[in-house]
């Protein structure tokens, strides 16, 4: 009776056998992959650069492919600038104006008036064409006003005029 038993416990252990043998290889595969995929990830981290260029070449060869591609640049004027008359307390302020900048009381534009409660969250966008700077007002609640009188279109801007955007005004200088 021991011979019969025993050896109908041996064909039951031989099947599981040969399920567990193939799951154990691809287990083995799998920690094998695993191992190669952190050894990449750790050889991509620390391995040694090719030459790099310092920051300033890099923005040399940025700015003469910028001169490439643009040709040749027109001659500008005088830089203007917006500087602030009023309210007293940020009157001598003066904000650099670029080719486009907006004003008004989000903190993102280029001239914030987050002082001001009468000027918009975009109140007005000064930009240039053809070399002259523009103003143009963004749909704001109380206007944009050049030298006193209210703009409805985009009105050119030149040296000493007055620019209002709320109860903020500006002059442009040079």
């Amino acid at each position: 009776m021991n011979g019969g038993g025993g050896s109908a416990l041996l064909g039951a252990t031989t099947n599981y056998t040969a399920i567990l043998r193939p799951l154990q290889w691809l287990v083995v595969a799998l920690i094998f992959l695993f191992f190669l995929r952190v050894a990449r990830a750790v050889w991509v981290e620390v391995r040694p650069a090719g030459p790099r260029q310092t920051r300033r070449e890099r923005r040399r060869a940025q700015r003469e492919q910028e001169r490439a591609l643009a040709g040749p640049r027109p001659r500008r004027r005088k830089q203007l600038y917006l500087e602030i008359l009023e309210p007293p307390d940020q009157a001598g302020r003066t904000f650099e104006l670029d080719d486009e900048l907006t004003i008004g009381r989000s903190p993102g534009c280029g001239v914030p008036t987050t002082y001001d409660v009468y000027s918009s969250t975009l109140h007005a966008r000064l930009y240039r064409r053809s070399g002259q700077l523009w103003v143009e007002d963004l749909g704001s609640t109380n206007g944009t006003f050049v030298n006193s009188e209210r703009i409805i279109q985009p009105t050119k801007l030149v040296k000493s005029d007055l620019l209002q955007v709320g109860a903020t005004v500006f002059e442009v200088t040079r």
